[in-house]
C-alpha cells in the first residue's frame, strides 16, 4: 500500500522507456484517474448553466491546444484562428445540413478540410517568422472570412446557417449534460494525443525548431516540413473545436469568428502557459469564465450604483486586457507555471529546501 503514495524526488530514469512514460508512479496515474472521474461526475452536482459554461471551456480548450500545439511547441505564431474556427464550423455544417451527411462523419471531415487549409496558408512558414508570419496569418483570416461572408449559394453568406445538434443512433443530444460528455471525451483524446506527441520524433522537431530553426536545419531537421505538419495539427483540432462549437450554438454566421475570438486564443494560451498542454487548458477556462464573473460583480455593483452601470460595463474590457498585460509581465509561464510552483512547495512541504 506504501507503493501507491510514492512521491519522487528526482529524476532517476535509467532508460528511456521510464523517460518516455506518462505517469512515472502508481500515485501518478490514480491522480489522473481522479481527475477524470471528477470531471465526468461534474453535471452531477452542478446546475445546468455551469453545465453549458463548462461545455464551452471544454471546446475553447481543444482549439487552444491546437494554437499551442502551433505557437507553444513550434514557435509559429498565429493570429487567424478565428477563421480557422470558422471553417471546421461551417465545413461541418454544410455536410450535416446541405449534404444531409452523419454528425459524426463531418466532425472528422471538418478537422480535415481546416488541416488542408491550415497547411496552405502555412506554407509561407518557411520564408517568414515572426510579426511577418503574423501579418500572413491575419490575412488568412482576412481572405477566410470574405470567402465565408460573400459564398452565399454555400454558406449563407452574412444570414449564416442553423444546425442541429447531433444524434447518438435515434437520440439527439439535445441537453448541456449530454452535449458536455461529448466534448469532454473528444478533450482527454486530445490531451493523450498532444501529450504523446511531444515524447514523439516530430514533437522533438517542433521544439527543435521553436527554439533555434537554424541549427535545427544543421542537425537534418526539414524545417518546411515540420513548420507545415505544425500548422496541419493545430488546425485539425482548432477545425474540430470550430464544428463542435458550432452545433452546440447551433448556428454559424461569419461575425462569430471575428479577430476577437483570435485574440482571445492567443490570450488562453498566454494566460495558461506556452508549451503547456494543461496550461491550454487552464487558459480557457480562464478567458472562458473571465467575462461571466466579470458579468456577476458588474451586476452587483450596477445595483448600488445605477448610474454607473455603462462605465462597469466597459470595466470589463479594461480588465481582460490588464488581465493579459499583468500576467506576460509578472508570470510570463502563466497558469501552468503558478501551478507547478505550487506542486513543487507541497512536495517539499514541510521542508524548506
Amino acid at each position: 500500500m506504501r507503493n501507491l503514495f510514492v512521491r519522487e524526488s528526482g529524476n532517476y530514469k535509467t532508460s528511456y522507456l521510464d523517460d518516455a512514460k506518462m505517469f512515472g508512479t502508481t500515485s501518478g496515474k490514480i491522480k489522473g484517474l481522479l481527475i477524470v472521474a471528477m470531471v465526468l461526475l461534474l453535471p452531477l452536482v452542478t446546475t445546468n448553466y455551469w453545465i453549458g459554461l463548462l461545455t464551452l471551456c471544454s471546446i475553447s480548450a481543444i482549439g487552444a491546444i491546437g494554437l499551442n500545439i502551433l505557437t507553444g511547441f513550434t514557435g509559429q505564431i498565429s493570429i487567424g484562428v478565428g477563421a480557422f474556427l470558422g471553417v471546421g464550423g461551417y465545413t461541418s455544417a454544410i455536410l450535416t445540413t446541405t449534404y444531409g451527411l452523419s454528425f459524426w462523419i463531418s466532425l472528422p471531415l471538418a478537422g480535415i478540410v481546416t488541416a488542408l487549409i491550415g497547411g496552405l496558408f502555412g506554407v509561407p512558414s518557411l520564408r517568414l517568422k515572426g510579426l511577418y508570419l503574423a501579418i500572413a496569418t491575419l490575412a488568412a483570416q482576412v481572405i477566410i472570412l470574405f470567402v465565408i461572408s460573400r459564398w452565399d449559394s454555400l454558406t449563407g453568406g452574412t444570414a449564416g446557417m442553423v444546425l442541429n445538434r447531433p444524434k447518438v443512433g435515434d437520440v439527439s443530444l439535445t441537453s448541456n449534460t449530454q452535449y458536455y460528455y461529448l466534448c469532454v471525451i473528444i478533450l482527454l483524446l486530445t490531451v493523450l494525443y498532444a501529450t504523446n506527441l511531444l515524447r514523439t520524433r516530430t514533437g522533438r522537431a517542433f521544439l527543435a525548431v521553436r527554439d533555434r530553426d537554424i541549427a535545427a536545419q544543421i542537425m537534418g531537421i526539414n524545417l518546411f516540413k515540420y513548420k507545415v505538419m505544425a500548422f496541419v495539427i493545430s488546425s485539425f483540432f482548432v477545425g474540430i473545436s470550430g464544428a463542435l462549437l458550432a452545433h452546440y450554438t447551433m448556428i454559424v454566421s461569419p461575425e462569430l469568428y471575428n479577430f476577437h475570438v483570435s485574440i482571445e486564443y492567443l490570450a488562453m494560451i498566454l494566460i495558461g502557459g506556452l508549451g503547456s498542454v494543461f496550461g491550454s487548458i487552464l487558459g480557457a477556462a480562464f478567458i472562458t469564465l473571465l467575462p461571466v464573473l466579470l458579468g456577476s460583480f458588474v451586476d452587483v455593483l450596477a445595483a448600488f450604483m445605477p448610474d454607473f452601470y455603462q462605465l462597469f460595463s466597459a470595466f470589463k474590457d479594461f480588465v481582460f486586457g490588464a488581465v493579459i498585460i499583468l500576467f506576460l509581465i509578472f508570470e510570463p509561464g502563466g497558469l501552468a507555471h503558478i501551478w507547478l510552483n505550487f506542486k513543487k512547495y507541497f512536495k517539499l512541504w514541510p521542508f524548506s529546501y
